[in-house]
This record gives structure tokens, C-alpha cells and sequence, in this order.
């Protein structure tokens, strides 16, 4: 799972989109994971806003994640994918990968796909923790 998040380190954030090296944004990066993991994607992802202030599929990550992944409890782990609450929303509208206790995987516009610090401030935003299934 981390190595298949690592193969998109450096791509550039492009809002919709799955591919390795060519752009991805958040949900993307999710998107491929799970296609180097399983093959086909588990469904169609609908057309979404890249403005996280926009009501439109509000709770959509959320119950997407509880659909297809597996809830997780307990410590931070790598390999977790994790759900982020952003300025000050109720649902989540961001995701990553988790490759350590402290570090993640995730996109983001103007960095592309980074490696960051699970920092205290990403840390309050965490809204879930989930895993792959199987995994």
C-alpha cells in the first residue's frame, strides 16, 4: 500500500484526475492506489468541485470511504488512509495515505503529490481512519 502511494510522489495536482506521473489530486491518489492494488476501481466517481467550501456531495468521501474501506480504531498505522476535515467543514473534503505514525502521502494544488509531517494542526483534522480491504 505505501509503496504503491510512493509510485506518485511527484505528480502534479490536477483536479479529477489518477495517473501516476501525469496528475492526480486527493481523491485520485486514493483512486490509483486501489487500481494498483485491485485492478478496476470499485465504481464511477462522480464529477465534484475542486472548492472545498461547495455543499455540493457534502459527506460524499465520507460515505464513500465507509462503503468500499475498512473503518480502523486504535494507533495511526502506516498504510491507513486518512480523512481530513478542512476550513472548518463538518465532513471531510481531503485524503492521504499515511506512511508512518507521523508522515503522509496526499496531493495538493500548487505541491502536486508530497510526503508531509502528520503535523499537530493535519492531526486535529482528522476526521477518519480507514484501511483497504484485505490488507
Amino acid at each position: 500500500m505505501v509503496a504503491a502511494a510512493r509510485m506518485f510522489l511527484g505528480t502534479p495536482y490536477r483536479h479529477q484526475a489518477s495517473l501516476a506521473g501525469a496528475g492526480c489530486d486527493c481523491l485520485g491518489l486514493l483512486r490509483g492506489v486501489w487500481r494498483a492494488l485491485y485492478g478496476a476501481e470499485p465504481m464511477t466517481v462522480p464529477a465534484y468541485r475542486a472548492d472545498i467550501r461547495d455543499p455540493t456531495n457534502a459527506g460524499a468521501l465520507r460515505r464513500a470511504a465507509e462503503a468500499l474501506l475498512v473503518a480502523e480504531a486504535g494507533p495511526m498505522a502506516a498504510g491507513q488512509v486518512v480523512l481530513f476535515r478542512l476550513g472548518g467543514m463538518a465532513e471531510p473534503k481531503h485524503c492521504g495515505i499515511l506512511v508512518s505514525r507521523t508522515r503522509f502521502i496526499h496531493a495538493q494544488e500548487r505541491l502536486g503529490v508530497v510526503e508531509a509531517d502528520l503535523t499537530e494542526a493535519w492531526g486535529r483534522r482528522v476526521s477518519g481512519r480507514f484501511r483497504f480491504p484485505g490488507l
